[in-house]
């Protein structure tokens, strides 16, 4: 149009919103272990405990609805799904395949700081295990996983990983359901850190999967007590 202004469409870049932080905290407390399966997410109490008011906080949860980290069930109500032995089969595959081709990445191109940082991540989840907080041992099992993709410098990978993390994050708390898990001697974890200093992509792929592995039969014992296909 003649004489419009061409930006008028640009608008001053304003602070995190309401809704993005509230979006930010479900995230984290699913992919932490926090929200367990079949909770169900009430609008004004959780607005209420957020601080803010119904409109960013339904907003936050619509937005874990279409990426399937959260459902409506037949009432309408925002709840934790289920995982069904079928779909946590398809997310161990998924992960196998992309964290596995991180780590592979990172130890290629990992550089020696990363890489401590990466073997404290380990320390602080040990240490929180001892601790008997498992939803800080769950947190920085997580960060050590995403971070792989991060030292690969594989930003698709993370944001793929992130999603499948926050899936099967409500099911986590369950590898403590019997205490901490019996010591692996070396810890997975430790044989992924120690390939990618000994810059072994195939020993890092092989740990992580590994891992994976190891710590995933426990949680198909669970999914599939209540929820076989």
């Amino acid at each position: 149009m003649n004489g419009a202004d061409p930006a008028a469409w640009i608008r001053p870049v304003e602070k995190q919103s309401l809704s993005e932080q509230a979006y930010r905290g479900l995230r984290n407390a699913l992919m932490r272990g926090e929200l367990q399966p079949g909770t169900v997410l009430t609008l004004r109490p959780l607005s209420q405990r957020f601080g803010i008011s119904a409109t960013p906080m339904r907003e936050a949860l619509m937005r874990l609805v279409a990426e399937n980290a959260l459902r409506l069930d037949s009432r309408g109500r925002t709840c934790v799904p289920h995982l069904t032995r079928g779909i946590l089969m398809e997310i161990r595959g998924i992960r196998e395949h992309l964290e596995g081709n991180a780590a592979a990445e990172a130890a290629r191109v990992a550089v020696p700081g990363d890489i401590d940082a990466l073997e404290a991540m380990h320390r602080r989840m040990i240490a929180a295990q001892d601790a008997g907080d498992f939803a800080e041992a769950i947190g920085e099992n997580t960060h050590f996983h995403l971070m792989l993709c991060e030292m690969a410098g594989q930003p698709v990978a993370l944001d793929l990983v992130s999603n499948l993390w926050m899936r099967c994050g409500p099911i986590l708390s369950h590898l403590y359901d019997a205490g901490i898990p019996p010591n692996w001697e070396p810890h997975p974890h430790r044989r992924i850190v120690a390939a990618i200093r000994a810059g072994d992509p195939e020993a890092a792929r092989d740990a992580l999967i590994y891992d994976i592995r190891g710590n995933g039969e426990g949680l198909l014992a669970h999914v599939a007590e209540g929820l076989p296909d």
